[in-house]
């Protein structure tokens, strides 16, 4: 028995083994099919080597990755494994299957709805939930067996023991296994995201001044030059178009000036209700403009370390790319809201725009990279230095034609 439950273990790490190895920097939609594709494997050689104890009982451990699917992926990414799971069960055919069928049918139906739930719960809350789902799950298969048997005797209850203690043990070590793997990403993400900050930073220390000053002469002279009464029409436009332009490398070296900021100059402990109430007064006109309406809506009461005007400009950018995204478009609604969920201060900007592709996302935030023919992106990188520094997340859903919400984070 100990060398079967062995060999199931090693079946439960074949998928998390061959995702880290050789999928682990696809696509994301190509990763939720082979990991489908993995623990649907998986699944299949737990059914085919079952579990033996001394008593003459079987019992496999093909519901805890079940489970772990469902749990983590949703209804989306479980059925194909219920169809699989199935389909091979009724192959091998034997005594159960029509209750195996029924059970997984049971499980299919009831564990995703709580994926949701379980996503917004802690690592420690997800470990518990997980653990105590897979416990009942057994615990009730288990009780439908007591009532087929005749009588509950020694051996019944050694299975009991076997199956409720090995789901468990093997459940628990999973999720620590699969959280500490979800938390190494994130670190991962994040210590890159903080590699590609510091590059701008010392670039734009380094440049940025002394782009500054020939730009500030020449458009000082341009200006003076502009006076002349001997320009003709033509000549001044062209004075006029050169100020334009240098107007707008200033103001892209400023972007570049505020990741060279030292943060502690500004820094304030507050519940961010004045920077969303200012912030939300100066982009009133822009919106007006663009026929964009706002909704603006703040319950917190948890306040937090950060810089005022990191802060601000932070959020000017987000709502100034969310009214640009709804231009041309009559009922755009910009909302905001900023709520706790302690010990978290939660900001969450939504617009009716157009929306955004995965990839898209994926790529915010990075140096250079923008959605706008016009932009450089330094924008967008500003606000995740901006989040970055006090620590928190940003989290974005977006769907092509109907709008982008931007949920960002922040701990107290």
């Amino acid at each position: 028995m100990f060398e079967t439950l062995l060999l199931n273990f090693l079946f439960m790490l074949f998928p998390v083994l061959i995702f880290l190895i050789f999928f682990e920097n696809r696509p994301h939609a190509y990763n939720r099919k082979i990991l489908v594709l993995l623990i649907a494997i998986t699944m299949i050689l737990c059914i085919a080597k079952p579990i033996r104890l001394e008593t003459g009982f079987i019992f496999d451990l093909r519901y805890v990755p079940f489970i772990i699917t469902a749990l983590y992926g949703g209804y989306k990414n479980t059925l194909p494994l219920y169809l699989i799971l199935n389909v091979y069960r009724f192959y091998i055919g034997g005594e159960g299957t029509i209750q195996s069928f029924l059970f997984s049918t049971a499980v299919l139906v009831l564990v995703p709805s709580i994926s949701s739930k379980f996503l917004r719960s802690k690592p420690r809350g997800r470990m518990i939930w997980a653990i105590s789902i897979v416990i009942l799950t057994m615990g009730c298969y288990l009780f439908i067996l007591s009532l087929i048997m005749d009588k509950l005797d020694i051996q019944y209850w050694t299975l009991a023991f076997y199956a409720l203690t090995i789901h468990a043990v093997v459940m628990a070590v999973l999720m620590i296994l699969l959280e500490q793997i979800l938390t190494n990403l994130r670190n991962r993400e994040r210590i890159m995201q903080s590699e590609r900050l510091n590059v701008v930073s010392e670039l734009a220390a380094s440049v940025s001044h002394e782009m500054r000053n020939p730009l500030t002469v020449t458009s000082g002279f341009l200006q003076l030059l502009n006076l002349s009464k001997t320009l003709t029409p033509e000549e001044k436009g062209y004075i006029e178009l050169s100020l334009l332009e240098l107007n707008r490398a200033e103001k892209i070296i400023s972007d570049y000036l505020s990741f060279a900021k030292p943060q502690s100059e500004n820094r304030v402990y507050s519940n961010l209700q004045a920077e969303c109430e200012y912030t939300k007064n100066v982009i009133m006109p822009y919106a007006t403009i663009h026929k964009v309406a706002v909704e603006f809506s703040f319950s917190n009461t948890l306040c937090t370390h950060y810089d005022r005007n990191q802060m601000q400009q932070c959020l000017i950018n987000l709502y100034k790319n969310a009214i640009e995204a709804m231009q041309g478009r009559d009922d755009g609604v910009l909302s905001i809201e900023i709520t706790e969920s302690k010990p978290n201060i939660v900001i969450t900007i939504r617009d009716t725009g157009i929306g955004m592709t995965k990839e898209e996302i994926s790529r915010l935030g990075k140096p250079y990279y923008s959605t706008k023919e016009e932009g450089t992106g330094l924008g967008m990188l500003m606000v995740y230095n901006a989040i970055n520094k006090v620590k928190g997340r940003i989290e974005v859903r977006s769907e092509k034609g109907k709008g982008t919400t931007f949920k960002i984070i922040i701990p107290t």
